[in-house]
């Protein structure tokens, strides 16, 4: 005689599949540190007075991508694997010449009387068809270029890391290395998307 199947109780398997679902969204990792860090300046001080300071155009470097993701630097195009060491060249100018940043004497703690750019402003503008993956690779090798000469500089005078030097040797190669990245809003310049 034939054994008569028994049916399959079905009654738990939606319990089981409840359970498998809680478990797999409790152990997933979600990615959701993307985008740029930054910090907003701080709010201008009440009895702030203001000044009519223009930046003089040498003090500028103007870095335009178009809506092809090429970049436009100083009105000439570049690859992005040349725009951190322009960058760097811009905010130092070692050789101190006349088409990069006014140079001054200053006096910065522990680095005394030293002769250093006069505040260097990197202007981004992008176009509105520009990728998100272009813009993020071209504000890396800004913020790269600044970071890396500050962290030359904490090296060679203090021996360390800037992100592990105290507040005011930071501050004093703040003043060595000042830089200001300034973004414009973006425009269909190129006729983009």
């Amino acid at each position: 005689m034939a054994r008569k199947l028994q049916p399959i109780n079905a009654g738990s398997m939606a319990d089981i599949a409840f359970l498998l679902l809680i478990f797999f969204l409790v152990t997933t990792t979600m990615d959701v540190d993307t985008g740029l860090m930054r910090l907003l300046p701080p709010m201008p001080e009440k009895n702030q007075k203001k000044t009519n300071d223009k930046i003089k155009e040498r003090n500028v470097f103007v870095v335009l991508i178009n809506k092809d993701n090429e970049l436009l630097v100083e009105g000439k195009r570049m690859d992005i694997h040349q725009l951190r060491q322009a960058a760097r060249d811009f905010i130092a100018n070692p050789e101190n010449r006349d088409d990069l940043p006014e140079k001054e004497w200053k006096d910065i703690p522990f680095f005394g009387h030293v002769f250093v750019t006069k505040n260097p402003v990197i202007s981004l503008q992008n176009d509105r068809g520009t990728s998100y993956g272009t813009y993020i690779k071209v504000q890396n090798e800004l913020i790269a270029a600044k970071d890396e000469l500050r962290n030359e500089l904490a090296r060679s005078k203090f021996g360390m890391d800037y992100d592990d030097l105290d507040k005011d040797k930071q501050e004093a190669i703040k003043k060595y290395y000042p830089v200001a990245i300034s973004e414009a809003e973006p425009k269909n310049v190129g006729g983009g998307k």
